[in-house]
């Protein structure tokens, strides 16, 4: 090496930092691509994706060829460096030689190309990837020696270089992903998925209608009665029972109905007979699991039921998909509407049975859903009697004002704007 000309030895060891610069760019860009849009890449026939997939199923292999390569010309470029030194200042040059070539490695085959990479990912491990591969195999003998004994002393930490892979997301990670993602996906779309990721956590019992609420036929009314509630009902699915909903024994479907009603001689007897069995539904059910029941047994309509067989209240189809894509409609009606009027300021005049997931979901409140379902019993937690007109009191950080009540229960309540940083309850007080 001596006797090499010095343009040579320079030419050789700018090009060695170059390709020190290579393997540590690669190392970070491979390691640090998003697996799962790598992984859509390459199933979209992207063959740079497809390589780097197929480096990192064995990532040992992978660091093993990189780091191989790394340190081989390094320390060429570290024997060509003291050369240079030598030949240039002597005995001193080896000092020189050190110095400078320790601060030329970590700018340029170092920091400068792991920060691009770690930035640019892609733009590095896909074209790095059509290199490491046939390298990979070229030197895959002494890679294979170099793992055996990396993979020794690991076992002996109790680790597996086999079985080692990625731990899939879990529904907070994935619920983290979705939030991160608001400028590439559409406010409402992130809404529906976050909605779908948290069907397993909500029941039927926290979305359900409540019984004194369900709308129904009862059979011992009068025909007259019964004729005009077929006649005007807003819904198309109504259960039939005698005296309360307790007695429940079918469900009527208007659409069976409607070839009856110009009949005379219709009467109870004929509406019974076209009367479908009623469906019930278990209320600690988790909607996920509901939602896949009302499609294997062809349902929209269900009874919830406590575990003595109770009837609590019921849910529909509708109830449950709108806590994935939101409420379907703004008619008073059937709107959350009807429970809360606007009196200005951000204010609302809340109807007591009001569902909380059901004002949270419409007006992006974040009042707590982990205990009562309502809004008169999440006050009933707090408060542990029946307060009188004027109490008030913070939940959440949300002023809330009791204005009606009756002797069992609080008829109407006035939410205000939550307060900037509040978050926690405060003590009830009269006013």
């Amino acid at each position: 090496m001596d006797d090499l000309p010095l343009g040579l030895l320079f030419g050789s060891l700018i090009v060695l930092i170059l390709l020190s610069g290579f393997f540590s760019g690669s190392e970070t860009g491979l390691m640090t691509l998003n697996r799962y849009r790598m992984k859509h890449k390459a199933e979209a026939g992207h063959g740079g994706a497809r390589r780097a997939s197929e480096l990192l199923a064995r990532p040992d292999r992978l660091i093993g060829v990189i780091l191989l390569g790394n340190n081989f010309v390094n320390i060429l470029a570290s024997a060509i460096a003291t050369v240079l030194a030598i030949r240039l200042w002597g005995e001193a040059g080896i000092a020189i030689a050190t110095g400078l070539l320790t601060v030329v490695i970590l700018i340029f085959a170092e920091v400068t190309p792991k920060t691009f990479a770690a930035l640019h990912p892609e733009r590095i491990a896909y074209p790095a990837s059509y290199v490491m591969k046939p390298l990979l195999t070229l030197l895959y003998p002494l890679v294979w020696v170099t793992n055996l004994l990396a993979n020794g002393l690991l076992r002996l930490l109790g680790v597996s270089a086999e079985h080692g892979k990625r731990e899939q997301l879990s529904r907070e990670e994935l619920r983290a992903v979705v939030n991160e993602s608001s400028s590439l996906i559409p406010e409402r779309h992130q809404n529906m998925l976050i909605g779908a990721l948290d069907l397993e956590d909500v029941h039927v019992e926290d979305i359900m209608i409540p019984r004194n609420e369900i709308i129904g036929i009862d059979i011992e009314d009068s025909w007259e009665r019964i004729h005009r509630q077929l006649i005007t009902s807003p819904f198309t699915r109504l259960p039939v029972y005698r005296e309360t909903i307790e007695n429940t024994f079918g469900v009527l479907h208007l659409r069976d109905a409607v070839h009856l009603l110009d009949k005379p001689e219709v009467d109870r007897e004929h509406l019974t007979g076209v009367l479908r069995e009623p469906y019930f539904i278990p209320e600690a059910t988790p909607l996920y699991t509901q939602l896949l029941n009302f499609q294997r047994f062809k349902q929209r309509i269900g009874l919830v039921v406590d575990e003595y067989g109770d009837i609590q209240g019921m849910v529909t189809l509708e109830d449950l998909l709108e806590e994935v894509v939101g409420e379907f409609t703004t008619d008073p009606t059937d709107s959350l509407y009807r429970f809360a009027d606007p009196v200005g300021d951000g204010s609302y005049l809340v109807d007591g049975s009001a569902n909380i997931r059901a004002l949270n979901r419409m007006f992006g409140w974040e009042l707590p859903t982990d205990g009562p379902r309502t809004i008169n019993g999440l006050l009933l937690e707090h408060l542990e009697t029946i307060p009188n007109p004027g109490t008030s009191l913070m939940i959440a950080g949300y002023p809330l004002e009791v204005r009606q009540t009756t002797s069992n229960t609080i008829k109407t309540v006035l939410i205000m704007p939550r307060w900037p940083g509040r978050t926690g309850d405060q003590p009830a007080h009269e006013g």
